[in-house]
């Protein structure tokens, strides 16, 4: 499959919403978009993003449900290794800086400590 990154805008929007949603209609899908094209706009892009191999849909009463071929999690990995190796040069103690410096960042103690316990576990396995 294509990396994330060589999709437009429009398709990265698209991408979002049919994530969020664990799938979407074409309907879903244009409520989501800011500035939304017409219906058979999305249609287009939705089956453009089929052909990429982006994603798959089925048929549902009278409409297509379209969902991503990748996984959220796996699509997430690939997204935050785009976001270190573009803006932090692949340090991740830079992004979490950051992400910390950040007002709004909204991390809680509970956060903080299963971070804690995971930086632990990662010195216990030689990371």
């Amino acid at each position: 499959m294509n990396q994330a990154s060589e999709l437009s805008r429009r398709e990265r929007q698209i991408m979002d919403s049919l994530y969020v949603r664990d799938g979407a209609t074409v309907t879903q899908v244009r409520d989501d978009l800011p500035n939304p094209p017409v219906s058979k706009a999305v249609r287009r892009m939705l089956h453009i993003l089929e052909e990429k191999g982006y994603v798959s849909r089925r048929k549902v009463g009278r409409e297509y449900v379209y969902r991503p071929r990748e996984t959220k999690r796996r699509a997430g990995v690939d997204a935050l290794r785009h976001v270190l190796e573009t803006f932090f040069e692949g340090a991740v103690d830079q992004a979490f800086a950051a992400h910390l410096a950040a007002k709004e960042s909204g991390v809680t103690d509970a956060q903080l400590k299963e971070m804690r316990a995971l930086i632990d576990e990662a010195r216990k396995a030689g990371r």
